[in-house]
Formats: structure tokens, C-alpha cells, sequence
């Protein structure tokens, strides 16, 4: 009897939500697992390996080559933004949890030469931001009940929460909605973040990690980046050892809406390295569908071997009740030319939808 139980158990938490010859969902009460014939990725529900939002730090498996991503995790969020300041105000605002906001800006009247220093290399000392709505969701999210959505040739994960708090004179409320659809037969997933606002801004934006960041020593994960979006049509490969040193995201490599030219393709790339072998590996890119949406998007290297690869979308007048969104292509190329070509039969949109008759761009 004893035994019996136990299997139950297991069987409960382990069995999948549905399986099929080329994928099957596996959920417990901590996560989502996806299983396919070329990919495997983990979307978190509760305590996370490192980030709440996106596909889970080190989960994103490329069946082909049998490499993973190598930063944080895929295509992370944080809080609800605009252009601005929140120097003045930042300490009075309080999440529900009882933790301060903490000034997002904080350096501008930071003291200590260090934290200064670290600042600095982190934000930039341009373009100031401050928060909208909080909180920060990659690391403040509360637990959320993920919708696994099947169809015949694809599997999906629906995502939502209500920003709980917000700045002075702002309402709390705004939804963010994050679908995640893995079509059959490829090695990349389609997502969609959107943002149903319940406040006006001037220049709202959600930022993001496209497709996420990149954890190296001295270039010992990844050979190369390539950023479609600057230095002329073809874009610009940028060898390993340029990110040896920190720098910050406003001295190279940035990218404005107000200062550049809509680019015909937004696609942020990097090539994997095999950390103990040295062998070369697919690209693992990120394909934001409608280059306008993009307000500003930076490749930086932080102190402390991380990469940043930041994305910012929308950045444009809204009112309350409106809503904005972006859709994005993440996964693993063989070439640069793999990714424009699936670049080319999936570009101009900015929303997905997904049902059991089927998924589609919007």
C-alpha cells in the first residue's frame, strides 16, 4: 500500500499535461517544463532559479548541438517605465511586501566613489528613466498560474500579473501579459509581451532582456555578438574580446529611436563557445519582429562578467485603457543568414495569439 501511495505522489507531480510524439508540457506546483523533439525550456511559477519572468536561467537546451543558454535566463521583464527621474520621490514609495522602491537613479546623488562607479557602468549617466509601476517583476513577482495552451502543431504558456504599486499621482493595475508559443519542428520560440495600461504616460515603455544576457570570462561562452541594427545594412559582428572591460550602455553599441534610423531588421545575437573545449556552437538570437517598436536597446558589459543586452519597447504616448505590445523570435541559428531569413517570413508584427485552433502573429 505504501508503495502504491508513493507512485501516486510522484505521478501527480511529475506526469505531464499532455504528451504527443514530438512534445509533452510537464508542470508541478514550482514550474512548467517544455519538452520537445529539438528544445527543452522551464517557465518558472515560484521560486525561480534566478529570474520570475521569461524561460529560466539555464534551461533553454538546443536538442541539436546540446548547448544552453549561458546569462540569466531568456527574455526577462522588469518594471513598467518612462522617461524622467524618480530622484525626488523614490523613497516614499513603498511596495505591499514592505520594501522601499529603491531610487532606480539613485547614483545621480550617490556619495560613495564605488556604488558610483558601479553605477554608472550599469545605467549610463544619459537618458534618465524612472518607474511607472513596480514591482520590479524578474525578482518581485509573487507566484502566478500559468495557462498551457495546445494546439496540433504548437504548445504555449500564457503568463499574467498586476503591477501591484506606482509612483506618486499613478494608479496600480496594469497588466502585463507574456505568451510564449513553441511551434513544432523549430528551434526557436515565438513570444509576445503586452501591456494593458491603467495609467497615461507621455513615453511609456516595458523593458526586457532580448534575448537575455550573457555570463562570460574573458569570452570563454560566446566568440561574438552580432546586432543587426547598427553600422549599415548587414549589421556588425563584435568580437568577444571587446567586452573584456566594463563599459557603460550610452558609450558603444547603443541604440535610440531618437537618434537612429528605424533599422529594416532588429535581431541581437551571440554566438555560443564550449567553455571547456573552446568549440563553436549555434547562435542564440533575439528577433523583435517590428523594428518600431524598439525606443532604446543596448549591449554593455557590466562589472562582474555579465553582459547586458536591454531592450526597451513602445516608448510612446498612451492613456489609460490603451495597450501596447511586442513580439519577439528566440532560439538557435546555425548562420546569420538562418535568422534574416526567418526574420523576413515573420516581420511587421507585434502581437501573437494563440487558441487550440491555432496560433498567429498579429
Amino acid at each position: 500500500m505504501t508503495i502504491l501511495i508513493t507512485f501516486f505522489i510522484l505521478f501527480a507531480f511529475t506526469s505531464p499535461c499532455f504528451a504527443d510524439s514530438w512534445v509533452r508540457a510537464i508542470e508541478d506546483d514550482r514550474a512548467i517544463k517544455i519538452e520537445s523533439d529539438l528544445l527543452e525550456a522551464v517557465i518558472p511559477k515560484k521560486d525561480p532559479k534566478h529570474w520570475m519572468t521569461g524561460i529560466e536561467k539555464g534551461s533553454f537546451l538546443d536538442k541539436t548541438t546540446g548547448f544552453r543558454e549561458v546569462g540569466d535566463g531568456l527574455m526577462v521583464i522588469d518594471w513598467l517605465m518612462e522617461a524622467g527621474s524618480d530622484a525626488d520621490w523614490s523613497d516614499q514609495v513603498i511596495a505591499p511586501d514592505g520594501h522601499g522602491v529603491g531610487r532606480y537613479t539613485w547614483h545621480e546623488n550617490e556619495t560613495d566613489p564605488e556604488r558610483r562607479h558601479y553605477a554608472l557602468m550599469a545605467h549610463g549617466s544619459s537618458h534618465r528613466k524612472r518607474m511607472v509601476e513596480g514591482p520590479q517583476l524578474c525578482h518581485r513577482m509573487k507566484p502566478v498560474q500559468p495557462e498551457v495552451i495546445r494546439g496540433a502543431d504548437f504548445v504555449a504558456v500564457k503568463t499574467t500579473y498586476n503591477y501591484e504599486y506606482a509612483a506618486p499621482g499613478r494608479k496600480p493595475g496594469s497588466r502585463w501579459t507574456q505568451l510564449i508559443v513553441f511551434p513544432k519542428g523549430k528551434r526557436y520560440f515565438v513570444l509576445m509581451d503586452k501591456i494593458d495600461t491603467v495609467n497615461d504616460s507621455d513615453e511609456m515603455f516595458l523593458r526586457n532582456d532580448t534575448p537575455g544576457c550573457i555570463r562570460h570570462d574573458k569570452g570563454d561562452t560566446f566568440s561574438e555578438i552580432y546586432l543587426s541594427y547598427l553600422s549599415g545594412p548587414k549589421g556588425v559582428r563584435i568580437p568577444a574580446h571587446e567586452f573584456f572591460e566594463p563599459f557603460p550602455p550610452d558609450l558603444k553599441f547603443g541604440y535610440r529611436r531618437d537618434t537612429h534610423q528605424t533599422p529594416k531588421t532588429f535581431i541581437r545575437a551571440y554566438h555560443l563557445r564550449d567553455k571547456g573545449s573552446g568549440k563553436e556552437g549555434p547562435w542564440l538570437a533575439g528577433l523583435t519582429l517590428d523594428p518600431s517598436v524598439v525606443y532604446e536597446a543596448w549591449c554593455s558589459q557590466r562589472p562582474g562578467g555579465i553582459i547586458v543586452m536591454i531592450e526597451e519597447v513602445y516608448g510612446k504616448p498612451i492613456r489609460a485603457g490603451e495597450s501596447f505590445s511586442a513580439a519577439h523570435i528566440v532560439g538557435y541559428f546555425d548562420t546569420i543568414e538562418e535568422m534574416h531569413a526567418v526574420y523576413e517570413e515573420n516581420k511587421g508584427h507585434r502581437a501573437v495569439e494563440a487558441d487550440a485552433g491555432g496560433w498567429r502573429l498579429k
